[in-house]
Protein backbone atom coordinates (compact mmCIF):
# COMPACT_ATOMS: atom_id res chain seq x y z
CA UNK A 1 0.00 0.00 0.00
CA UNK A 2 1.37 3.42 -0.98
CA UNK A 3 1.55 5.88 1.90
CA UNK A 4 0.17 9.33 1.02
CA UNK A 5 2.74 12.05 0.45
CA UNK A 6 1.11 14.05 3.25
CA UNK A 7 -0.76 13.06 6.40
CA UNK A 8 -1.52 14.61 9.78
CA UNK A 9 -0.72 13.71 13.36
CA UNK A 10 -3.19 15.03 15.95
CA UNK A 11 -2.58 14.61 19.66
CA UNK A 12 -0.86 16.36 22.53
CA UNK A 13 2.49 17.23 24.01
CA UNK A 14 3.09 16.97 27.75
CA UNK A 15 5.95 18.46 29.77
CA UNK A 16 7.16 17.77 33.30
CA UNK A 17 9.86 19.71 35.12
CA UNK A 18 11.36 18.13 38.25
CA UNK A 19 13.94 20.65 39.54
CA UNK A 20 14.21 22.92 41.44
CA UNK A 21 10.44 22.42 41.77
CA UNK A 22 7.88 20.30 39.98
CA UNK A 23 5.63 21.64 37.25
CA UNK A 24 3.54 19.84 34.62
CA UNK A 25 1.45 21.00 31.68
CA UNK A 26 0.04 19.66 28.40
CA UNK A 27 -1.65 21.04 25.30
CA UNK A 28 -3.07 19.83 22.00
CA UNK A 29 -0.95 19.85 18.85
CA UNK A 30 -1.23 19.08 15.14
CA UNK A 31 1.77 18.06 13.03
CA UNK A 32 2.32 17.05 9.42
CA UNK A 33 4.02 13.91 8.10
CA UNK A 34 5.50 14.56 4.66
CA UNK A 35 7.59 12.56 2.20
CA UNK A 36 10.42 14.95 1.27
CA UNK A 37 10.76 13.33 -2.19
CA UNK A 38 7.07 13.85 -3.01
CA UNK A 39 6.52 17.50 -2.20
CA UNK A 40 4.70 18.15 -5.49
CA UNK A 41 2.20 15.41 -4.59
CA UNK A 42 1.71 16.89 -1.13
CA UNK A 43 1.17 20.32 -2.68
CA UNK A 44 -1.60 18.95 -4.92
CA UNK A 45 -3.24 16.78 -2.26
CA UNK A 46 -5.46 19.47 -0.71
CA UNK A 47 -6.18 23.15 -1.40
CA UNK A 48 -5.55 24.01 2.25
CA UNK A 49 -1.90 22.94 2.21
CA UNK A 50 0.89 24.34 0.06
CA UNK A 51 4.63 23.99 -0.53
CA UNK A 52 6.90 27.06 -0.41
CA UNK A 53 4.04 29.53 -0.63
CA UNK A 54 1.39 31.01 1.61
CA UNK A 55 -1.61 28.96 2.62
CA UNK A 56 -3.81 27.98 5.52
CA UNK A 57 -1.11 25.40 6.30
CA UNK A 58 2.19 25.19 4.44
CA UNK A 59 5.63 23.62 4.36
CA UNK A 60 8.72 25.60 3.35
CA UNK A 61 12.01 23.92 2.52
CA UNK A 62 13.98 26.82 4.01
CA UNK A 63 12.57 26.04 7.47
CA UNK A 64 14.59 22.80 7.64
CA UNK A 65 17.98 21.30 6.93
CA UNK A 66 20.84 23.75 6.53
CA UNK A 67 18.32 26.57 5.83
CA UNK A 68 20.56 27.92 3.06
CA UNK A 69 20.60 26.18 -0.29
CA UNK A 70 21.22 22.45 0.17
CA UNK A 71 18.18 20.38 -0.93
CA UNK A 72 16.51 18.45 1.87
CA UNK A 73 17.44 14.91 0.83
CA UNK A 74 21.21 15.46 0.41
CA UNK A 75 21.25 17.27 3.76
CA UNK A 76 19.40 14.42 5.49
CA UNK A 77 21.56 11.73 3.87
CA UNK A 78 24.69 13.59 4.99
CA UNK A 79 23.33 13.69 8.54
CA UNK A 80 22.41 9.99 8.51
CA UNK A 81 25.85 9.08 7.16
CA UNK A 82 27.44 10.61 10.26
CA UNK A 83 25.65 7.91 12.27
CA UNK A 84 26.62 5.21 9.72
CA UNK A 85 23.04 5.00 8.46
CA UNK A 86 22.69 4.15 4.75
CA UNK A 87 19.20 4.45 3.28
CA UNK A 88 20.09 3.15 -0.19
CA UNK A 89 17.43 5.28 -1.80
CA UNK A 90 14.70 4.58 0.76
CA UNK A 91 12.08 7.12 1.74
CA UNK A 92 12.64 10.00 4.14
CA UNK A 93 9.58 11.29 5.96
CA UNK A 94 9.58 14.46 8.03
CA UNK A 95 7.21 14.93 10.97
CA UNK A 96 7.06 18.58 11.94
CA UNK A 97 4.86 21.56 12.75
CA UNK A 98 3.62 23.27 9.57
CA UNK A 99 3.37 26.96 9.03
CA UNK A 100 -0.12 28.15 9.95
CA UNK A 101 -0.94 31.18 7.82
CA UNK A 102 2.35 33.12 8.10
CA UNK A 103 3.70 31.77 11.39
CA UNK A 104 5.84 28.74 12.07
CA UNK A 105 7.86 27.37 14.98
CA UNK A 106 8.80 23.73 15.53
CA UNK A 107 10.51 22.88 18.84
CA UNK A 108 11.34 19.48 17.36
CA UNK A 109 11.12 17.89 13.92
CA UNK A 110 11.57 14.17 13.33
CA UNK A 111 13.26 12.85 10.18
CA UNK A 112 12.54 9.14 9.68
CA UNK A 113 14.94 7.43 7.27
CA UNK A 114 13.84 4.14 5.69
CA UNK A 115 15.55 1.44 3.66
CA UNK A 116 14.26 0.35 0.22
CA UNK A 117 12.01 -2.29 1.83
CA UNK A 118 10.41 0.19 4.21
CA UNK A 119 12.49 -0.72 7.27
CA UNK A 120 13.23 2.23 9.57
CA UNK A 121 17.01 2.67 9.71
CA UNK A 122 17.64 6.08 11.22
CA UNK A 123 16.18 9.11 12.94
CA UNK A 124 17.17 12.77 13.05
CA UNK A 125 15.86 14.71 16.03
CA UNK A 126 16.04 18.28 14.68
CA UNK A 127 15.76 20.58 17.71
CA UNK A 128 15.03 24.31 17.40
CA UNK A 129 15.07 27.07 19.99
CA UNK A 130 13.19 30.36 20.03
CA UNK A 131 16.34 32.24 18.95
CA UNK A 132 16.15 30.81 15.43
CA UNK A 133 18.94 28.27 16.02
CA UNK A 134 18.86 24.55 15.24
CA UNK A 135 20.82 21.43 16.13
CA UNK A 136 20.31 17.80 15.14
CA UNK A 137 20.78 14.61 17.14
CA UNK A 138 21.22 11.67 14.74
CA UNK A 139 20.90 7.96 15.50
CA UNK A 140 20.60 4.54 13.92
CA UNK A 141 17.39 2.58 14.56
CA UNK A 142 17.30 -1.22 14.74
CA UNK A 143 14.22 -1.90 16.88
CA UNK A 144 10.49 -1.22 16.76
CA UNK A 145 10.94 0.82 19.92
CA UNK A 146 14.34 2.44 20.34
CA UNK A 147 16.08 4.53 22.96
CA UNK A 148 18.92 6.91 22.12
CA UNK A 149 21.31 8.75 24.43
CA UNK A 150 23.36 11.81 23.48
CA UNK A 151 25.34 14.50 25.24
CA UNK A 152 23.39 17.74 25.37
CA UNK A 153 25.02 20.16 22.93
CA UNK A 154 22.48 22.88 22.27
CA UNK A 155 20.75 25.65 24.24
CA UNK A 156 16.99 25.19 24.42
CA UNK A 157 15.82 26.56 27.78
CA UNK A 158 17.25 29.52 29.73
CA UNK A 159 16.50 27.56 32.90
CA UNK A 160 18.82 24.63 32.14
CA UNK A 161 22.56 24.49 31.50
CA UNK A 162 23.89 22.96 28.29
CA UNK A 163 25.25 20.03 30.28
CA UNK A 164 24.14 16.47 30.93
CA UNK A 165 22.46 14.14 28.45
CA UNK A 166 19.30 13.69 26.45
CA UNK A 167 17.51 10.38 26.33
CA UNK A 168 15.14 9.93 23.40
CA UNK A 169 12.59 7.10 23.35
CA UNK A 170 10.98 6.47 19.98
CA UNK A 171 8.31 4.11 18.69
CA UNK A 172 8.08 3.51 14.98
CA UNK A 173 5.16 5.53 13.59
CA UNK A 174 2.24 3.58 12.17
CA UNK A 175 -1.23 4.66 13.24
CA UNK A 176 0.27 6.09 16.44
CA UNK A 177 3.18 8.43 17.06
CA UNK A 178 5.15 8.35 20.30
CA UNK A 179 8.30 10.25 21.27
CA UNK A 180 9.75 10.98 24.72
CA UNK A 181 12.67 13.34 25.37
CA UNK A 182 14.24 13.33 28.84
CA UNK A 183 16.92 15.72 30.10
CA UNK A 184 19.28 14.04 32.58
CA UNK A 185 22.20 15.18 34.70
CA UNK A 186 24.18 13.00 37.11
CA UNK A 187 21.54 10.26 36.79
CA UNK A 188 18.79 12.67 37.84
CA UNK A 189 15.90 13.43 35.52
CA UNK A 190 15.46 17.20 35.23
CA UNK A 191 12.78 17.47 32.57
CA UNK A 192 10.62 15.29 30.35
CA UNK A 193 8.62 16.11 27.23
CA UNK A 194 6.58 13.75 25.10
CA UNK A 195 4.44 13.74 21.99
CA UNK A 196 1.58 11.27 21.52
CA UNK A 197 -0.63 11.45 18.45
CA UNK A 198 -2.76 9.46 16.02
CA UNK A 199 -2.50 9.56 12.25
CA UNK A 200 -5.26 11.38 10.36
CA UNK A 201 -5.69 11.62 6.60
CA UNK A 202 -4.81 15.10 5.32
CA UNK A 203 -8.16 15.78 3.69
CA UNK A 204 -9.54 19.29 3.16
CA UNK A 205 -12.10 18.74 5.92
CA UNK A 206 -9.44 17.48 8.35
CA UNK A 207 -7.30 20.56 7.77
CA UNK A 208 -10.29 22.87 8.19
CA UNK A 209 -11.27 21.12 11.42
CA UNK A 210 -7.70 21.50 12.65
CA UNK A 211 -7.72 25.22 11.87
CA UNK A 212 -11.04 25.68 13.70
CA UNK A 213 -10.39 23.42 16.70
CA UNK A 214 -6.76 24.49 17.17
CA UNK A 215 -6.55 28.02 15.72
CA UNK A 216 -3.31 28.64 17.62
CA UNK A 217 -1.81 25.25 16.81
CA UNK A 218 1.50 26.78 15.68
CA UNK A 219 1.84 30.18 17.30
CA UNK A 220 0.29 28.64 20.41
CA UNK A 221 3.43 26.52 20.83
CA UNK A 222 5.56 29.67 21.06
CA UNK A 223 3.06 31.43 23.32
CA UNK A 224 3.02 28.39 25.59
CA UNK A 225 6.82 28.24 25.77
CA UNK A 226 7.10 31.89 26.79
CA UNK A 227 4.19 31.67 29.23
CA UNK A 228 5.67 28.66 30.99
CA UNK A 229 9.07 30.40 31.09
CA UNK A 230 7.43 33.42 32.72
CA UNK A 231 5.79 31.21 35.35
CA UNK A 232 9.13 29.53 36.09
CA UNK A 233 10.83 32.91 36.41
CA UNK A 234 8.08 34.09 38.79
CA UNK A 235 8.72 31.05 40.97
CA UNK A 236 12.41 31.88 41.18
CA UNK A 237 13.99 29.58 38.61
CA UNK A 238 17.55 30.66 37.83
CA UNK A 239 17.91 32.33 34.42
CA UNK A 240 20.94 31.44 32.27
CA UNK A 241 22.23 33.49 29.36
CA UNK A 242 22.27 31.86 25.94
CA UNK A 243 25.69 30.50 24.94
CA UNK A 244 26.95 30.40 21.37
CA UNK A 245 25.51 27.52 19.33
CA UNK A 246 27.83 24.56 18.66
CA UNK A 247 30.03 24.79 15.57
CA UNK A 248 29.01 21.29 14.49
CA UNK A 249 25.39 21.03 13.41
CA UNK A 250 24.97 17.41 14.49
CA UNK A 251 25.54 15.21 17.54
CA UNK A 252 25.50 11.43 17.26
CA UNK A 253 23.13 9.64 19.63
CA UNK A 254 23.84 6.06 20.72
CA UNK A 255 21.07 3.47 20.51
CA UNK A 256 20.31 1.43 23.63
CA UNK A 257 17.64 -1.18 24.36
CA UNK A 258 14.40 0.08 25.86
CA UNK A 259 14.19 -2.93 28.15
CA UNK A 260 17.42 -2.07 29.98
CA UNK A 261 16.97 -1.04 33.63
CA UNK A 262 16.45 2.68 34.09
CA UNK A 263 19.38 4.00 36.10
CA UNK A 264 18.04 7.51 36.52
CA UNK A 265 15.94 8.84 39.35
CA UNK A 266 13.65 11.81 39.59
CA UNK A 267 14.87 14.72 41.65
CA UNK A 268 13.77 14.57 45.25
Amino acid sequence: MTVPALSLWKGQTAHARYVPFERRFAYKIAMIDIDIDRLDEADAQTPFFSIDRRGLFSFHRKDHGDRIDVPLRPWAEHMFAQADVALNGGAIRLVTFPRHLLYRFAPISLWYGYGPEGDLRGIIYEVNNTFGESHSYVAAVSRDRSRHVADKAFHVSPFFDVTGTYRFTLRQPDVRLGVVVESLKDDVRLHMANITARRVAATPSALLRTAVSMPLSTIGVTIGIHWQAFLLWMRGAKYRSKPKPPANGATIAVETACDLPRVVKDAA
